[in-house]
């Protein structure tokens, strides 16, 4: 089998650092909760594409004791130069005290799928 770096060549990213397209992930502890937020995030252009996972359970530490949660994975395909926004769209319809948003960089993508979501993602679309 081939080394990763022939399997996946790196590319030059075409877009400046606010065009640059992330993945931010989070959960919600309800479909319907997760269903609105993704129809205002992309009602707001502040996204082009948003997955909605089948439910998870989580365990993690919490407070001294560990804790389990049904929860909804999200993942939203946007740009980093609208992450607050994101963020502050999460932060305002989650219910947690503290939520999971986690932003990843694409490292590798198809030229014309980052060049969707940066269109995608423009408010005068």
């Amino acid at each position: 089998m081939a080394p990763a770096a022939t399997r996946f060549p790196a590319r030059r990213p075409k877009h400046s650092a606010p065009e640059s397209a992330i993945l931010v992930l989070t959960t919600l502890p309800e479909r319907a909760a997760a269903e609105a937020l993704a129809r205002e995030l992309l009602a707001a252009r502040l996204a082009a594409c948003i997955q909605l996972g089948s439910t998870v359970q989580s365990l993690y530490h919490w407070r001294g004791e560990i804790e389990t949660a049904d929860e909804i994975p999200i993942a939203i395909k946007t740009r980093v130069g609208l992450y607050a926004r994101v963020e502050a769209v999460i932060r305002k319809r989650h219910p947690y005290e503290l939520p999971e948003i986690v932003a990843v960089p694409f490292c590798n993508a198809l030229p014309a799928y980052l060049d969707w979501i940066a269109a995608e993602t423009k408010s005068d679309t």
